[in-house]
């Protein structure tokens, strides 16, 4: 494995004499704090990684569009295998913090602002992200590996695509498409969004139903945020079709952890998060069933 320490001081960006010391919370990169004589920055190492659909040429591009919208930070570096951006001083979000409507509606403001204006600021080609064909992809990766999870894959197949069917047509925005509450920083003053690495163009319904389904918003939340985000309380066939994303979003954070169990070298208990995760998705998808 990349010694992730090395790799940052390598980089020929510095100067004096760098410090450089790991970040936790990552479960998809390596990331290192680096303070020299002038800055503090994060550098996040990692090549694509094609079992997950990332490709650094599109985080790129949208680390760099969303720093121009005023969502994230600035881009300071990068070449192949590393991507430096500058540090936040400030505090990693969790799931609690949006049970508060303060944080909640910062965090809904700071998505909107994402989808409105990143448009307006991205660069060259850009990826599309339809969650139910990172499903079925994710459901071959998992039989091409031998998973411990294969004797569950026809059925949540079947459901995907149930769920997708149910979904519709749908308007296009510029997605972040990974809304776990680590994601959210704020620094006491404002609140950003951080972490690209699966941004690209899809439904809006799948970041709303992946911050309710990320962050365990309530009913009532889930009302405030679909009333917020469309400008009017939703009908049912609006409620229909978030739902079903909701639960794609639920089943895609459960078999992107299948997939890491058996392609990751990272120090997490994938085991248990994809356990926590498949029963989120069965509730999301009870959500939707029920009459």
């Amino acid at each position: 494995m990349t010694d992730p320490i090395a790799r940052a001081l390598a980089l020929p960006i510095w100067s004096g004499t760098p410090r450089a010391e790991p970040l936790g919370g990552g479960i998809t990169n390596l990331n290192v704090r680096v303070t020299d004589a002038r800055r503090s920055a994060v550098v996040r190492i990692g090549d694509d990684i094609p079992v997950h659909q990332i490709m650094r040429f599109n985080e790129l591009a949208a680390s760099r569009a969303a720093h121009a919208a005023g969502v994230s930070p600035a881009v300071i570096h990068h070449e192949p295998g590393a991507l430096v951006i500058d540090f936040v001083e400030g505090r990693t979000m969790t799931a609690a913090d949006f049970q508060g409507q303060d944080l909640l509606e910062q965090a809904l403001a700071l998505v909107m602002h994402a989808h409105r204006d990143i448009p307006r600021h991205l660069r060259g080609p850009a990826l599309t992200f339809w969650v139910f064909q990172v499903l079925r992809d994710y459901a071959a990766t998992l039989a091409e590996g031998k998973s411990r999870h294969l004797s569950l894959i026809p059925a949540l197949l079947d459901q995907a695509a149930s769920l997708e069917r149910a979904v519709g047509r749908i308007e296009m925005v510029f997605g972040h498409n990974d809304l776990l509450p680590a994601n959210f920083l704020h620094d006491g003053t404002r609140m950003w969004l951080i972490d690209w690495d699966y941004a690209g163009w899809g439904s809006p319904l799948f970041d709303l139903g992946g911050l309710a389904a990320n962050n365990g918003l309530d009913p009532a939340q889930e009302d405030w945020l679909l009333t917020a985000y469309y400008g009017s309380a939703p009908d049912p066939d609006l409620w229909h079709r978030y739902r079903a994303m909701k639960a794609a979003a639920a089943l895609r954070e459960a078999m992107w952890s299948m997939v890491q169990e058996i392609h990751s070298d990272l120090d997490f208990d994938y085991a248990a998060y994809t356990a926590d995760y498949l029963d989120t998705y069965c509730a999301a998808l009870a959500a939707f069933e029920a009459p």
